[in-house]
């Protein structure tokens, strides 16, 4: 599957999967704690701030067993990871392109109503 089939894959089953309330407000808070973890960590590789590298690594795992508790809320749970690139590739499509795209155009606001 090419990089845009994926995309148009994920983001076509977004709002089915992300209809509990729970795990809409869990979302809003913890995709940004992963994005700076991410950032992190980055930035502590590159200057070898080890104490920075181990706060990203940190705030990356606890975004994503949030996310993954705020998954099992759900009437409709997330296709299985197939393989770990695969699952790779679409929690960093998730974090970085399909949740904020899903915030801005307005599907997080619809769905937060939408489970209200």
């Amino acid at each position: 599957m090419s990089p845009g089939q994926f995309m148009a894959w994920q983001w076509s089953g977004y709002p089915r999967f992300h209809a509990s309330r729970t795990n809409l407000l869990l979302h809003i808070v913890v995709v940004p704690l992963f994005l700076v973890g991410n950032l992190a960590l980055l930035a502590g590789l590159l200057t070898l701030s080890w104490p920075l590298v181990v706060g990203g690594a940190a705030a990356m795992g606890l975004s994503l067993a949030a996310q993954g508790r705020g998954h099992a809320m759900e009437a409709n749970p997330p296709e299985p990871f197939t393989a770990p690139g695969q699952a790779l590739a679409r929690i960093f499509l998730e974090q970085w392109v399909t949740f904020p795209r899903f915030v801005l155009s307005g599907g997080w606001a619809r769905a937060l109503r939408q489970a209200a």
